[in-house]
């Protein structure tokens, strides 16, 4: 697995998080809590802990999200209702699951053969219909009857399906071993085979689809403030006794900071959140820091948020060496210490509009005693333009404990979409 190269010992935090309503806000149109937790995961987890998105989305409806939504990529993407598993970037599928699904009392043919035979029932689109999840919209009111009725009918054909009704309009048929708690119970299989099975690990969700995240032993579990009235009436039935379970006071991503918080699985306060983290002092163990800490203040000078940011571009250009050399994307090759000085002129250039920057996947990629190497992705988004680059930053140390930036080099990323971002671009 890809996750293997960077974990050199069992991961502290592991976190599976649902997407819609629980990691992403659909009613928070600024993304504010999403930006917090990605700036905490980027700063604090990522060097060593897991991320895992696990959604009802097909992988094509997922990717879609993250075109609207400020997502981090996670290191582990469960879609499809538990049915699909992909690692990395590449979202590189995890074949042996594949084989599992297949190996039960499973058959497409046979459950829309069946299901044809319910009016209630219309097909969903073809982009959620899946080797493994077949996926229907029923009429309102109708999905307990069909539900009762369905199973009946595919266990005289000889096969053992799970039928999941959620939303009161959404209806889908997945094979009996599959589901979001079987994907997570194999994944942390998988993890402990490799010595790598996280210290902790964390479920998070809204709905009765991570009902099943909750139900595995060890497992700690937060359902969100807007969590939905099914799965709160689940937890009542099932889990009011579970210590390890809560449902918290906060929405969505909120939610989740609070039950790190709740359970003392780590830190909790954001760089976004914390007055004193441009003056903090960046550990030189954990170089990522000093990329969030100088993206969000990239952020916040351009929105004009910063009053006294003479004082830290002057601070920043101190941090570069005098011979550092920025590469821009458009292949532009300039002095990083004169980059960093003409910020003074985009002071509040996007005051008053939609603007947001995030890095995803801050990592060291190399690192030699008195030098490191720091790859990621830096994403920037002003109203409805979104543009990334993949950038890397050489690191060197220096007496004090101090980081001194060497050489900052950008391409733009395939997954950029402003076509013309060579005249917007600056670092």
């Amino acid at each position: 697995m890809v996750i293997m190269e960077r974990l050199k010992s069992p991961p502290p935090l592991m976190i599976v998080s649902d997407l819609d309503h629980t990691m992403v806000d659909h009613q928070d149109h600024d993304n504010l809590s999403l930006l917090r937790f990605n700036s905490l995961w980027e700063d604090t987890y990522r060097r060593d802990s897991l991320l895992v998105f696990s959604t009802a989305r097909s992988p094509i409806l997922y990717k879609e999200l993250r075109k609207e939504k400020p997502l981090l990529t996670p290191d582990i993407i469960i879609t499809s209702i538990g049915t699909e598993i992909a690692f990395g970037n590449s979202m590189v599928p995890d074949h042996s699951w594949v084989e599992t699904l297949s190996s039960g009392k499973w058959n497409r043919e046979i459950v829309l053969e069946e299901t044809s035979k319910f009016p209630e029932l219309t097909l969903q689109p073809k982009t959620e219909q899946r080797l493994h999840k077949i996926s229907f919209y029923i009429d309102e009111g109708k999905g307990e009857a069909v539900t009762k009725e369905l199973s009946e009918l595919l266990e005289k054909r000889g096969l053992d399906v799970k039928i999941i009704h959620s939303w009161g309009k959404n209806l889908d048929v997945i094979p009996r071993g599959g589901g979001k708690g079987e994907a997570l119970e194999y994944l942390l299989k998988k993890l402990k085979a490799e010595g790598i099975v996280p210290v902790n690990t964390l479920a998070c969700g809204d709905s009765e689809h991570d009902a099943e995240l909750f139900s595995i032993p060890d497992v700690h579990g937060v359902m969100v403030s807007n969590s939905q009235e099914e799965l709160l009436k689940w937890h009542t039935e099932n889990a009011l006794n579970n210590a390890k379970l809560i449902h918290s006071s906060e929405r969505c991503a909120d939610g989740i900071l609070q039950a790190i918080d709740h359970f003392k699985l780590g830190p909790t306060l954001s760089p976004r959140d914390n007055s004193e983290f441009l003056n903090g002092k960046t550990d030189i163990a954990n170089p990522g820091q000093e990329v969030v800490r100088f993206y969000l203040f990239y952020e916040r000078l351009r929105r004009g948020e910063i009053k006294k940011y003479e004082t830290y571009i002057d601070s920043f250009r101190e941090s570069c060496h005098q011979d550092a050399v920025f590469f821009h994307p458009s292949g532009a090759e300039k002095s990083l210490r004169d980059t960093i000085d003409e910020l003074r002129k985009y002071h509040g250039d996007k005051s008053g509009k939609k603007f947001w920057v995030w890095v995803d996947q801050v990592l060291v990629v190399d690192n030699i005693p008195g030098k490191c190497i720091v790859k990621f992705d830096k994403w920037e988004q002003c109203e409805d333009e979104r543009t990334c680059c993949t950038t890397t930053v050489e690191f060197t140390s220096k007496g004090g404990g101090c980081l001194v930036w060497e050489q900052v080099k950008q391409i733009w990323s395939e997954e950029s979409e402003l076509e013309d971002g060579n005249s917007y671009w600056i670092i």
